[in-house]
């Protein structure tokens, strides 16, 4: 079994408003109390602003996405003379090599350069919540499989945990790539997240453990690019309480010939509990990993389901 990496600060790119920055077009910033307050402590934090980095000035005319003769443009909200699309995309490209550092990006929602989804774009004066900023398309153009979320979504518990724990998979991804590829680092890749990717849909992980099984597939990295992409549709569904609750039941039954009855009846009544939302995941989560330190198991032991970092664990108190 592969061994788990020792824990490295994991790189997050941030639009810089959102760490206290008075970069915006009023001199102001929307610092975020989470970000800067909890999640400060578990990342490193690399903040940019795209519309300050071409040239914009502080304060400066607020600019917006407009759909003109069929494309999308960005352009100032009073000087339609003010262009800065091609800036904005450029400016992306141009930070390519420090983006591929890192393992997640948090974007400033509504934002025409930074807004992941549903920014407003003006057409005859008249928004539609159908655009993206033009920065943040060209980021994710560039890097599908980046972990990418804007911080009003993380006030979503779910969402918030659905976020982390993609950041969290994709930086030990990005560590096993950086490795010597082989078809044994990826097994051994998949059997620590199977129950974590399980939560997040039953029929999708059975295929991608598939890629794995039996394959004569010379070519790695094409192998390598098939996993990642199917790894990053699967966590991209948020987890449910029903997928939680039948992954908890898989990882009990490694504990069927260790337990005694009431400490059988205790786990089921637990699970049941988070099933019908009495209780938290970390509940049965922390009573599984408490029967499992007296009753080792290898396989379990290496599970990040089982053992997250402390900063996955702790948003599994609100889920």
């Amino acid at each position: 079994m592969m061994a788990k990496s020792p824990v490295q600060p994991i790189k997050i790119g941030i639009s810089s408003c959102l760490m206290g920055e008075k970069v915006r077009f009023d001199s102001g910033h929307k610092k975020n109390a989470y970000i800067n307050g909890v999640l400060s402590d578990y990342f490193d934090f690399t903040a940019f602003c795209p519309e300050v980095e071409i040239g914009l000035g502080i304060p400066r005319e607020p600019i917006r996405l407009v759909r003109m003769t069929g494309e999308v443009r960005c352009i100032g909200s009073k000087n339609a003379s003010l262009d800065v699309t091609d800036k904005l995309s450029a400016i992306a490209e141009k930070q390519r090599q420090w983006h591929e550092g890192l393992c997640g990006y948090l974007l400033k929602k509504d934002s025409p350069s930074c807004g992941m989804a549903r920014v407003k774009v003006y057409s005859n004066d008249m928004p539609k919540r159908e655009g993206v900023g033009l920065y943040a398309k060209t980021l994710m153009t560039n890097f599908p499989f980046l972990p990418v979320e804007e911080e009003g979504r993380l006030e979503d518990a779910q969402l918030r945990e659905n976020f982390i724990q993609r950041v969290y998979v994709y930086s030990r991804w990005k560590a096993i790539e950086s490795q010597e590829l082989s078809l044994t680092n990826l097994q051994a890749f998949h059997a620590q997240h199977k129950y974590i990717f399980m939560s997040h849909h039953q029929t999708k992980a059975k295929e991608l453990g598939a890629l794995l099984v039996g394959t004569h597939q010379a070519d790695l990295r094409q192998l390598a690019g098939q996993y990642l992409e199917l790894m990053t549709a699967i966590l991209k569904v948020i987890a449910t309480k029903k997928n939680h609750v039948n992954t908890l039941q898989h990882i009990q039954g490694y504990l069927k010939k260790q337990l005694n009855a009431d400490d059988k009846a205790e786990l089921v009544s637990l699970i049941d509990d988070y099933r019908q939302g009495l209780l938290p995941l970390v509940v049965p989560i922390t009573l599984l990993r408490h029967h499992f330190r007296k009753h080792p198991n290898a396989y379990i032991t290496e599970s990040y389901y089982m053992q997250p970092h402390p900063g996955e664990l702790m948003l599994l108190n609100s889920i």
